[in-house]
């Protein structure tokens, strides 16, 4: 954490200092979790669905927390005592990056319907090669989780990867605000959260924001093969780098040539077409064709930024994964290929984790999709649900296992698109689609898990990787 005191953070917040501490004292970390307290951290209370942050102050205090953020004091803490301790952690993370810029920090923001994490895991593991680098644990995308991961950055941070996410218009540009970007990267415009926005134009307009905000010298990159995206070039004064998987660039960054292994993983060429002799092989260790265009775009931010193509590649080749549940292959001992893609899903991201499985069938194993419900996504939910249906039987998988509401309209549209009906199978629970599945799985399988957050289903995941030993058949079909 950039070096700061309690009582000048006071005088940045015009907080009221209150109880007994010391104030001199210099912060060491920023937290919002009392488990995670260190001693000297700066302990943020925050008002939760069913727990109150300021019952927990006297346990950060005992912890070691040299104050607290609250609205109001806390007897035996020092305290400093705002109206509003999530505003506050905003303007305390401006704060923080003013001053880690003057000391040449850059920061590159992340948004985008799918892909921001996987593209900000990737990013983060190329700039590291070029400079200390923080980046987001996980996907601390939000109005807390941003500041919180401003909190780990010191005096020779060079860069700081922010992915922003967005729950509705002004949402990114309320994160630009709390950490000025000096690159921004923006991925696609899809169905994610579309009930929230009401449609993929507000998507457009709310991710747009994160252009907006870039300075004139800064750089906006951006997809030209997603329409939406391209055309936000035109609400930006800082210069454009685009980037692409489907064509040539003669000013941007494009790839070339993408060919996948038995498990999934591609390698190809990427190239900068502002210099055309200027490329560099790739080899991927994530599994998935959609992961080429992840990589594309860490490699374009990265060169906005000053890193050489040439150390971006061979970063890119040697980058593993870091977040949970997202496109994560495991091994059975009998053979079995379990891949827990459980972290959420909307339909573009079940379209390409569901293109990786059926490439995967095309290497002669069988697969199978255990699907559940893809949340939030309003009026659209029942044609979406049934489309995905749709796309697993035209996909040439061989057994869909749906869960949760849309469970059976997934099912059904499977079936009318030409999947048979004994391969289909709407279940009522987790513990259902566990038993269907291991009672029916044979050494060489694969098996896809994926579905919103909501429904959980790494557990599912977790229970099929377990069930070695279970005797394999088939029904006749």
């Amino acid at each position: 954490m950039i070096a700061v005191t309690v009582d000048e953070i006071a005088t940045v917040l015009g907080a009221q200092l209150a109880g007994p501490g010391d104030t001199t004292a210099v912060l060491t970390a920023l937290t919002a979790d009392s488990r995670a307290v260190v001693a000297g951290a700066l302990f943020v209370a925050l008002p939760g669905e069913h727990v109150d942050g300021h019952h927990y102050v006297a346990a950060a205090t005992t912890a070691g927390a040299a104050a607290s953020l609250t609205r109001h004091p806390v007897q035996g803490a020092l305290c400093l005592v705002v109206a509003d301790p999530l505003v506050a952690l905003g303007r305390l993370s401006r704060y923080l990056v003013d001053r880690a810029s003057a000391a040449g920090l850059q920061v590159i923001g992340i948004t985008g319907s799918v892909g921001k994490t996987s593209t900000k895991d990737l990013l983060a593991q190329v700039l590291e090669h070029a400079g200390p680098t923080v980046a987001a644990v996980g996907n601390l995308n939000n109005e807390l989780g941003v500041p919180l991961t401003v909190g780990r950055v010191d005096e020779q941070t060079r860069f700081l990867v922010a992915e922003m996410g967005a729950r509705g218009i002004g949402h990114i540009a309320y994160l630009c605000e709390i950490a000025p970007p000096r690159v921004g990267l923006v991925l696609n415009v899809g169905q994610a959260h579309v009930g929230e926005f009401g449609g993929q134009a507000a998507i457009a307009q709310a991710k747009g924001e994160l252009v907006e905000a870039l300075p004139p010298h800064g750089w906006a990159v951006l997809n030209v093969d997603d329409p939406l995206v391209w055309s936000m070039r035109r609400r930006t004064e800082a210069q454009v780098l685009p980037w692409s998987t489907l064509q040539p660039l003669e000013e941007g960054l494009w790839a070339s040539g993408p060919v996948g292994d038995a498990q999934g993983r591609y390698s190809f060429t990427v190239h900068d077409g502002r210099d055309g002799r200027n490329e560099s092989h790739v080899q991927l260790q994530l599994t998935g064709r959609h992961q080429v265009a992840n990589a594309v775009a860490a490699a374009a931010a990265a060169v906005a930024v000053g890193v050489d193509l040439d150390r971006a590649a061979a970063a890119l080749s040697v980058a593993g994964p870091r977040s949970r549940w997202r496109m994560e292959l495991h091994d059975r001992s009998d053979g079995v290929t379990v891949i827990n893609d459980s972290y959420n899903a909307n339909p573009d991201s079940m379209r390409a984790a569901l293109t990786t499985l059926a490439e995967l069938g095309r290497a002669g194993r069988h697969t199978w999709a255990v699907l559940g419900d893809m949340l939030e996504l309003g009026e659209t939910a029942a044609d979406e649900h049934a489309a995905i249906g749709r796309f697993v039987a035209q996909s040439g998988i061989e057994h869909l296992v749906a869960i949760g509401e849309y469970a059976v309209l997934m099912a059904s549209a499977a079936v009318a698109a030409g999947l048979p009906s004994v391969r289909a199978m709407p279940v009522t629970d987790k513990a259902d689609a566990v038993a269907v599945v291991t009672g029916d799985l044979a050494p060489g399988d694969v098996v896809l898990v994926k579905a919103s957050r909501g429904l959980a289903l790494d557990t599912v995941a977790d229970e099929i990787l377990a069930g070695v030993g279970l005797p394999p058949h088939r029904d006749a079909v």
